[in-house]
């Protein structure tokens, strides 16, 4: 199996577990493949961001994938640009980043979002 496929169904089943939300299970399922000296603890970072963030704001899987870019990277410029490309991709699948409107219009998609969000960006992170 591939990497990137191998994020994309560990993030979605973490979800699905109930012990992560959106944000915490992109973060965990990168985490653990590119980053695995990180602890786990560190997870609890982007805790906040599920849900979009209580406000509905910014879809929390989104928002963790930013967060574990720079991890991983190291490189602000990089993970500014593949940022961008994280978010350009998720606006051309799913119309907007805003958790409000996504759960309005894709009823019941958040554990497949959060597992197709970490297999993007392992394929980011593959190419860089």
């Amino acid at each position: 199996m591939e990497l990137a496929e191998c994020c994309q169904l560990e993030a979605e089943a973490l979800y699905r577990s109930g012990n992560y939300n959106c944000a915490e299970a992109v973060m965990e399922a990168i985490r653990k493949h590119y980053s695995p000296e990180t602890p786990e603890s560190i997870v609890a970072t982007v805790s906040g961001f599920g849900g979009g963030s209580g406000a509905g704001c910014i879809c929390g899987a989104v928002a963790g994938g930013t967060v574990v870019l720079g991890l991983v990277l190291h490189d602000k410029k990089a993970a500014l640009h593949l940022t961008k490309e994280l978010h350009t991709w998720f606006k051309e699948k799913y119309g907007v980043t805003c958790c409000r409107t996504i759960r309005q219009t894709h009823k019941g998609a958040c554990p497949v979002l959060t597992g197709e969000v970490a297999g993007k960006i392992a394929e980011l992170l593959r190419r860089k």
